[in-house]
């Protein structure tokens, strides 16, 4: 029986139109299907409208913010209305500013080089690298996991209390995990930062996509959150929230456009006046095509409604949960346990099985793409497979051979545009490959697994 038989008679929105939905992709067993893409946790398909979109605007494509013509007014106008686009779509406050980067990662590193010098920053162990590291001339005190949602509230809690001397403090925690897909406690985080006289900055990457951010409601500092995941992959990403520390330190980059006045002194030195908005830290030509298609992917979810969104997802997410349940071989990571609400990302381990095997098998039999390694949060996987922190394991470059033990773990994740036939096929082909084994021989290539061209085709039991 299907797992989606118990849904049929729910009344949920279709998925979103997304490019590459018609795509097919060969198989090794021969033959070609419909690519089902599942990593949307890593980089998710831009959504039609946003294709659309950017198409419109393309032959009018024109400089920001430099040029008398009309289609550099046309294109500067364009930029700025995307500015209070995501501002509206983020719930931003009077006086918050809304800075375009190149994604999460760029925003978060902008964010560690104008937090004050004596600084202490409190982050978990559980952080995606790119809210891990940017840190490096602050103070930095590492979080261990948290096993529950008030435990990492407790956790922070006793963290802040002791921390010496008191300063500024910031708190760097993530909404939704890129491992689990569990959802983080923000707002009693937030006011357990502030209660302690620190701020707090949301890494919104896996959360923008899914649910509702709401700066204002969360009553966080800042959030920061990238075009690829949220269906506009075209190099853009925003960091945005209060303005103090941003105006009061030097430019991220130098450059044109975060000046407002360079003249020469007459010791031979450069006087800078530089800009205190956004474009204080937006130096150089501007990626106006990335910057509107996050604007159009603000107004598409927006105006398809987040609770329509949130159920059919959670629809999706419940038939995987469902249908890796059925398999006593496959162990579903988790923090906060089985009941902890969660977006569609969703790691797992299968017993005898090499992570990077099984996810090449699922690809090159069944045309199904989803991600193996330890996806840019080592010690967070490394804490929930249970192993040591100094084993050998790279993100996405798993050492062992097919069949062998690898220190990693598979993720699927999906989002707006997943129909159910991708969750039905890649629930199916896991019980399959569990069962049956693999119908092609695979080997190990510049650390990835890859099916064995030259191997002996098929097994006879195989039938083709």
């Amino acid at each position: 029986m299907s797992v989606f038989t118990a849904a049929a008679d729910q009344s949920l929105c279709a998925p979103l139109p997304v490019l590459g939905k018609d795509v097919t992709v060969p198989l090794v067993t021969g033959g070609e299907v419909t690519y089902a893409a599942l990593d949307y946790a890593a980089s998710a398909p831009a959504l039609q409208r946003v294709w659309d979109d950017v198409a419109a605007y393309a032959p009018y494509y024109g400089s920001v913010h430099r040029g008398a013509g009309y289609l550099s007014q046309l294109s500067t106008d364009l930029f700025e209305n995307s500015r209070a686009t995501v501002a509206e779509f983020l719930g931003c406050r009077a006086g918050d500013q809304v800075i375009f980067t190149r994604s999460t990662t760029d925003s978060l590193n902008l964010l560690a080089a104008v937090v004050p010098a004596d600084c202490q920053v409190f982050v978990y162990e559980t952080e995606h690298h790119a809210s891990l590291l940017p840190w490096r001339d602050a103070r930095v005190t590492y979080l261990n996991a948290p096993r529950t949602p008030a435990q990492a509230v407790e956790t922070l809690e006793r963290a802040l209390a002791d921390r010496e001397p008191y300063g500024p403090a910031l708190v760097c925690v993530t909404g939704a995990s890129n491992v689990t897909g569990e959802l983080w406690p923000v707002k009693e985080l937030a006011a357990a930062a502030h209660a302690h006289g620190a701020r707090i900055v949301l890494d919104a990457a896996q959360l923008a996509p899914h649910h509702p951010v709401d700066i204002a409601e969360l009553d966080v500092d800042w959030v920061a959150f990238s075009g690829h995941k949220l269906y506009a992959p075209f190099g853009s990403g925003v960091l945005a929230g209060r303005a103090d520390w941003l105006q009061e330190a030097e430019p991220y980059l130098a450059g044109g456009g975060a000046s407002r006045k360079v003249a020469r002194r007459t010791d031979g030195g450069v006087d800078v006046e530089w800009h205190s908005t956004a474009a204080r830290h937006e130096a150089g030509s501007p990626n106006v095509i990335g910057v509107y298609s996050i604007a159009s992917a603000c107004k598409a979810l927006t105006e398809a409604g987040f609770d329509n969104l949130v159920a059919r997802e959670q629809y999706l997410v419940d038939a995987v949960r469902t249908g890796l349940a059925e398999v006593p071989e496959v162990k579903v990571l988790s923090l906060f346990g089985d009941d902890a609400p969660r977006v569609g990302v969703i790691s797992f381990v299968v017993e005898g099985w090499n992570s990077s095997h099984f996810a090449a098998a699922l690809s090159a039999e069944y045309g199904i793409g989803v991600r193996d390694g330890l996806f840019c949060a080592h010690p967070l996987v490394r804490t929930l497979l249970g192993s040591d922190p100094q084993e050998v394991g790279e993100c996405g470059a798993p050492e062992a051979e097919p069949g062998e033990r690898s220190l990693n773990a598979i993720r699927v994740s999906f989002g707006a545009g997943t129909p159910d036939e991708h969750i039905e096929r890649f629930v199916r082909a896991v019980k399959e490959l569990v069962r049956e084994g693999a119908q092609w021989k695979y080997r190990t290539e510049d650390g990835r697994c890859v099916p064995d061209r030259g191997a002996a085709q098929l097994r006879s039991a195989a039938g083709w």
